[in-house]
């Protein structure tokens, strides 16, 4: 049994969104327990219905529906809302990704998945949703090196480090909120133009770069199954 704790007055409020109830049941009681309010519809008919009024923080939504499917219901939504989606599919398949991202859904995780992870990814959604509260830095600092987000230059000290298109944009992505979890999705580039895999690989290139000891790096660092982040000096 999982133990429910009163939620906040300002706890973020979820709308998950699949046709299966025993999965619904679990998702609500899971994210009731994370601290989240949780509202659940079980066709697309049904989450159009709440949203028109409710006011949603994000949205859960399961790809393979009857009737409307996820996909369209996503692509029929972003066309009036900017509302996180995080879709929820069995299938695995880049494709299936890759469409998911096309038609505006901000992230995307494949059953079966561990309960944490989803966790995890909603709250990294939420903060990016969040209207910025200061101009973003100029600049981030790591050990010896600073990287200057416009410019998109690695420096130590007087010394330029050389950087390919695509580890400038990775920190780029990294910089942009730095000590917080990026998943492999949001560093594969618009409409997922790069392969998880290739994510890898590229950032083993990097912190050849930039580490001492590339395989126990302190500054670009691997969260197991999710994605990256980057630790800054302070």
């Amino acid at each position: 049994m999982i133990a429910v704790a009163p939620l906040a007055d300002d706890a973020p409020h979820l709308l998950v969104v699949d046709d299966d109830r025993r999965i619904r049941d679990l998702l609500s009681r899971f994210l009731a327990s994370e601290g989240y309010r949780v509202t659940t519809a079980d066709t697309a008919t049904d989450a159009r219905a709440k949203l028109k009024s409710l006011n949603f923080d994000l949205l859960v939504l399961d790809v393979m529906m009857p009737g409307e499917t996820g996909f369209d219901f996503a692509q029929a939504l972003r066309t009036r809302s900017t509302v996180p989606i995080l879709m929820l599919t069995a299938r695995d398949a880049a494709e299936s990704r890759i469409k998911g991202l096309e038609i505006g859904a901000d992230d995307y995780l494949s059953k079966p998945f561990e309960p944490r992870e989803l966790s995890l990814r909603i709250a990294n959604l939420l903060r990016r949703a969040q209207p910025a509260v200061a101009p973003p830095a100029e600049s981030v600092r790591f050990g010896p090196f600073v990287f200057h987000i416009g410019r998109g230059e690695l420096r130590k000290g007087e010394d330029s480090i050389r950087l390919t298109d695509r580890e400038r944009e990775m920190l780029r992505v990294l910089a942009a909120t730095p000590g917080e979890t990026v998943s492999r999705v949001a560093l594969a580039g618009p409409g997922g133009s790069v392969n998880e895999r290739a994510v890898d690989v590229q950032f083993n290139r990097l912190r050849r770069k930039i580490e001492r000891n590339p395989a126990d790096p302190l500054f670009v660092q691997t969260v197991r199954g999710i994605g990256y982040r980057l630790v800054i000096s302070t």
